[in-house]
């Protein structure tokens, strides 16, 4: 089996499509056609089932996907470490953050780096954390900066390097924001629950930091609308859409910070790298000015 014949088969098993996967790999629909029918010859087994316009993983196609997979992950680290005997720092980066730390945190180091390292060519993937953890498992990233989950994982090496404290805010003219400032008391976390909330997805490492918090104290969150997105969550509760849950550095003349009787909550912000990943020397800089900005 070649690389050639894998990366194709990568392809098109992760786009489910021929032509997306030509695209994705700059290639005609026949060159890749021929690719998977070349390894299909080899394995002696089909890879894919072609229903209607569907493309579908057969029995040996699921077989033979997480090899596959680590065979081009074992030649890239290969590579990798080949390449850094010269110690030059230059090649390829790919490296996903999240759109709040891209826009938040990262703009003053992405620029130190990029005028200390111009050989670099940076492959930056705005993702979700959840999405950005996955790719490094899967090795199609090299390091990410992001929101941390909640539990490590094995396979993963997770550095912190900043927390977040999320702020409960809403609008200034929030029936909240009337009612913590004419009585002066804390809120509560039931005084919360009275009126809509504007939160971040449930599935995403800060919507499940938020919920546990109300789920220890008994309650259930009234979301109104979710998105992952924070920028438009700070949209949102602005026009008084519901109250949130926002980082300090969010807060600004259109929102009010709501004081509320529960412990801070914070969340941890960070790099994550595969441990079993030999890293180009490109990411061992990167790690080195994400320590320096600790």
């Amino acid at each position: 089996m070649d690389t050639q014949s894998l990366q194709a088969f990568l392809a098109v098993a992760e786009t489910q499509s021929f032509s997306r996967a030509a695209e994705q790999l700059y290639l005609t629909q026949p060159a890749v056609s021929k690719r998977i029918a070349t390894l299909e010859s080899q394995v002696g087994a089909r890879l894919f089932d072609r229903i209607g316009r569907r493309i579908a993983l057969t029995e040996a196609g699921n077989v033979l996907l997480p090899q596959a997979r680590h065979i081009l992950f074992t030649v890239e680290d290969s590579r990798r470490a080949l390449a850094n005997l010269s110690g030059q720092v230059g090649g390829k980066l790919t490296l996903a953050t999240s759109h709040h730390i891209g826009l938040h945190r990262l703009p003053p180091l992405l620029k130190q780096y990029t005028q200390r390292h111009p050989e670099v060519e940076l492959d930056l993937h705005f993702l979700d954390s959840e999405l950005a953890y996955q790719g490094v498992l899967d090795g199609t990233l090299e390091m990410a900066v992001v929101t941390l989950a909640p539990h490590p994982h094995e396979q993963l090496q997770v550095v912190e390097l900043w927390r977040d404290r999320l702020c409960f805010t809403c609008a200034n003219d929030h029936p909240l924001a009337t009612q913590t400032t004419a009585s002066q008391s804390l809120l509560s976390l039931a005084d919360l629950c009275d009126y809509n909330c504007v939160m971040p997805g449930a599935k995403t490492f800060t919507g499940s930091l938020i919920a546990k918090r109300f789920s220890e104290a008994g309650l259930q969150l009234p979301v109104s609308m979710a998105t992952n997105y924070l920028e438009t969550l700070k949209m949102m509760c602005s026009v008084g859409l519901g109250w949130s849950l926002l980082p300090e550095k969010m807060i600004d003349s259109e929102l009010v910070e709501l004081r509320v009787d529960t412990p801070p909550i914070y969340r941890p912000l960070g790099y994550l790298v595969h441990t079993n990943r030999t890293l180009s020397n490109a990411a061992r800089r990167m790690i080195e000015e994400l320590e320096a900005a600790r």
